[in-house]
């Protein structure tokens, strides 16, 4: 939630060199002349915060509210590891350390969840 709110509000994830973000918003990816690349990026970083809102709104739901559901479910179980696994090399590859961090964190409670659900 609060990368979505810095998506959108205050300089956080704004280049520290303002002609940078002046050139984004001018430059066009060449997949289409109908975006720049400051839009793809504001863009790209509220897509990647609501998805991240939903899987874990999704995820918790399922194991407070319909656990059996969730824990019966080898494809849901599959889903959430592949996404969360997917996140973690993101984060090794591309993130700096605090939401490096995170994701590792909710990965090995993700894992501990899954070990004390089939203990």
């Amino acid at each position: 939630t609060i990368h979505l709110v810095y998506t959108f509000h205050g300089p956080k994830l704004t280049p520290r060199d303002p002609a940078l973000q002046a050139r984004m918003a001018e430059a066009h990816p060449v997949l289409t002349q109908q975006t720049t690349m400051w839009k793809a990026w504001v863009g790209f970083n509220a897509s990647h915060s609501l998805g991240a809102m939903m899987f874990g709104l999704v995820y918790g739901y399922l194991a407070l509210a319909h656990a059996e559901v969730l824990f019966r479910s080898v494809f849901l179980q599959s889903v959430g590891l592949a996404m969360l696994g997917s996140f973690a090399i993101l984060g090794k590859r591309y993130w700096f350390s605090i939401p490096f961090r995170g994701i590792c964190l909710s990965l090995a409670c993700y894992l501990a969840s899954l070990v004390i659900a089939h203990a």
